[in-house]
């Protein structure tokens, strides 16, 4: 059966055209194994040390100091290892490492990461702040939010009240200096040989729905002059450009522009200005990224 059904192929060459065969080229790659090392318990540089010791061969991440690309096994391997058993390093793909990069979290704020299972981006917003911000992570379907429980207790990061519930259901009053929507989406850009994913029209429309009502809550949650980072593991501008142009001007959301600079290694697909579309290839799922900021 063919990875991906003729409406998307068709879809991807509507949206960027001679980038078909680039894109089609990259969703039928199978990725090495990719991880992020958890500084709260252990340094990079131990962590690459052992890997090496236990006969990893590793190459650097050009964009993030503290993740590996790990080329000569699977990720069955790397976790049999005490360092992943520990919590010490997190499997995590390249793209996904991405949205907490661009959220920047600091010390002391208070960041909501609305729709949170597995974790992994959880884990790392609190990384990235030294364990100092305080953040709130919802999930709403229960088996998913066991997951989620399981990888923040196992990664030991500190400060973070885990809720099983909608964040639709979050109260209005509340206001948070930063916030992750890291949206559900169709997946358009993690297929792979690996993991088929089943993607039908119905699918990205109701996707669709579902992430122009969190985009809006997101922003009503969010305090003026506050940052939000809205990102999708889809390629598909129905759930990416489309989305913000349908909510940002009437919810108080000013997309904020990139530095691309910081993520010169990652490969771009043609998009909206101010936000980044991963093109997949042999590292890279596909990945959309926007920064807002709440104007009013």
């Amino acid at each position: 059966m063919d990875l991906i059904p003729e409406f998307l192929k068709d879809t991807f060459n509507r949206h960027y055209g001679d980038n078909l065969a680039r894109i089609l080229a990259g969703l039928s790659m199978t990725r090495p194994v990719t991880l992020r090392v958890n500084t709260l318990k252990i340094s990079s540089e131990q962590a690459k040390s052992a890997l090496i010791k236990m006969g990893f061969k590793i190459k650097p991440v050009g964009f993030y100091a503290d993740a590996f690309i790990i080329e000569n096994a699977k990720e069955s391997e790397l976790q049999k290892t005490e360092l992943y058993l520990r919590g010490e390093i997190y499997l995590q793909s390249l793209s996904s490492m991405l949205p907490p990069l661009l959220l920047e979290p600091k010390s002391g704020e208070n960041i909501l990461d609305m729709t949170a299972a597995p974790g992994g981006k959880t884990c790392e917003i609190s990384v990235l702040s030294g364990g100092e911000s305080l953040i709130t992570a919802c999930e709403r379907d229960k088996i998913r939010f066991d997951r989620l429980k399981y990888n923040v207790q196992k990664q030991g990061v500190p400060r973070v009240n885990l809720l099983c519930t909608d964040a639709l259901k979050l109260d209005d009053f509340l206001r948070f200096d930063k916030i992750l929507l890291d949206a559900p989406c169709s997946g358009s850009g993690t297929l792979s040989p690996d993991v088929p994913v089943k993607i039908s029209p119905k699918l990205v429309s109701n996707c669709v729905v579902l992430q122009k009502n969190l985009l809006k809550k997101a922003l009503k949650l969010l305090k003026k002059g506050g940052m939000l980072v809205y990102s999708t593991c889809s390629i598909l501008k129905e759930e990416n450009e489309n989305v913000l142009d349908a909510v940002l001007s009437q919810s108080g959301g000013e997309l904020m522009p990139i530095d691309k600079n910081r993520f010169t290694c990652v490969p771009e697909l043609d998009g909206m200005a101010e936000t980044v579309t991963v093109c997949p290839d042999e590292l890279f799922e596909g990945f959309f990224l926007a920064l807002i900021k709440k104007i009013k």
